[in-house]
């Protein structure tokens, strides 16, 4: 596999997806809401309308729930305190996960059928370079620009939580060892599954917009984490991480060979019309 034809690949995608505001409006979006407005909402939203937070039935559950070295963390807290701590440091740990798989699926959705639908896959298909380095190349044009605006909404996260919850616990909350494993370990490789699948979906359908719509049940499974651990039943700390970081590796690696496999110049410029 030759990195330059790799690279030309990336190079070539990355040009057409910057200048594409349908693609870029949700990657900018998306991460704003969770960063920047979900804190506001959990740290002054109560204050100023003055609801208990014992009326919050599934944060009690979660609560009743909870390991008991959490627990113990938790202890001395009032329950506004609790209440912040949980939800900034815990609950909302999921919706870091919607980023990248958000961010990387309407990319990659583009890579192939966004393509289609421009005219312009038959000059690339055309090009000397093997499939592998066409996949890889039009995974990387997916795959870093997640992963680096999901860093980087971790760091506006971060900084927006340190600066409204400072004063209530007299400490920085974040970066803590938990999520600088969840974005720096799992979210990458998340992002490698979803850039994965939806490659795969996107070469194989006609239409950008269908592409991103079948690429969409890639949420359901994050969805199913942030119910489990609102239950109780999964908090995000560093074991269950590591081990969702193993299986999603796991994945990836599946995902890739069968992409290989299946992909056929032929069959993608027969649905060219």
């Amino acid at each position: 596999m030759r990195a330059s034809k790799v690279l030309l690949v990336f190079r070539k995608d990355w040009r057409e997806i910057s200048r594409n505001w349908q693609v870029m409006m949700p990657i900018i979006m998306v991460p704003l809401l969770f960063t920047v407005a979900l804190p506001v909402i959990v740290t002054l939203v109560p204050e100023l309308v003055n609801v208990p937070t014992s009326s919050t039935a599934f944060l009690e559950l979660m609560l009743e729930n909870l390991p008991a070295q959490l627990q113990s963390q938790l202890s001395g807290m009032t329950e506004s305190q609790v209440m912040t701590y949980v939800m900034l440091l815990y609950f909302f740990a999921p919706f870091f996960l919607i980023i990248p798989v958000m961010a990387s699926s309407v990319i990659a959705s583009d890579s192939f059928a966004g393509e289609k639908e421009r005219k312009t896959i038959e000059a690339l298909l055309a090009t000397p370079i093997t499939d592998g380095e066409l996949l890889l190349g039009k995974a990387l044009v997916s795959f870093l620009p997640s992963v680096a605006v999901t860093a980087a909404s971790f760091l506006l996260y971060s900084a927006t939580v340190d600066l409204l919850t400072y004063r209530t616990f007299g400490k920085l909350l974040l970066p803590n060892l938990n999520w600088v494993v969840l974005i720096f370990g799992l979210t990458p490789i998340i992002a490698l599954a979803s850039v994965g699948l939806t490659v795969i979906i996107s070469a194989r359908v006609r239409g950008f917009r269908e592409a991103q719509q079948i690429s969409a049940v890639l949420i359901v499974p994050i969805i199913a984490m942030l119910l489990a651990q609102a239950s109780g039943a999964l908090i995000f700390g560093v074991p269950v991480v590591g081990g969702l970081t193993l299986v999603f590796a796991l994945i990836d690696f599946l995902l890739f060979r069968l992409g290989v496999r299946l992909f056929r110049r032929e069959s993608i410029l027969s649905q060219v019309g």
